[in-house]
């Protein structure tokens, strides 16, 4: 039995950035199972496009993955922490991805009180692309 302790923004953050880098799904899924041992819940999903068209369909699908995978309920306080963490994670690397393609995985986690989603962006036209993680919190 693993013994449960506490953690705050700086360790949810990083399980959520941890997931996001994860390179595909068996890894992915070893992660989630590893943070679910020490009680903290992680969620990840890819997503790509132009980013204008894109901003709200990243927002939507961080959401819809943390119900999905049971990081939030189907509550309003808890899907809005979600919503506007994903848009600061987005706002901090709009500068760079405006009128330009964007790919990578969003990952989510959280432990009690504490929401984290980081997102690994791949921006740019075919293999010329630039690398950035924008990250929020919010507390619910």
């Amino acid at each position: 039995m693993v013994e449960k302790k506490e953690f705050g923004s700086k360790d949810v953050s990083r399980a959520a950035i941890l997931i996001a880098l994860s390179q595909n799904r068996q890894e992915e899924k070893k992660i989630q199972e590893d943070f679910f041992k020490i009680g903290i819940r992680c969620a990840a999903v890819d997503f790509g496009g132009e980013f204008i068209t894109s901003v709200m369909k990243i927002v939507e699908r961080a959401v819809v993955a943390a119900k999905r995978e049971g990081v939030i309920n189907e509550v309003h306080q808890e899907e809005g922490a979600v919503a506007g963490a994903t848009r600061e994670a987005i706002s901090q690397i709009m500068q760079k991805a405006v009128g330009l393609n964007v790919g990578g995985k969003i990952g989510i986690a959280r432990f009690e009180e504490h929401v984290a989603v980081a997102i690994f962006f791949g921006i740019g036209l075919l293999h010329l692309n630039e690398v950035a993680i924008g990250l929020g919190h919010r507390v619910i």
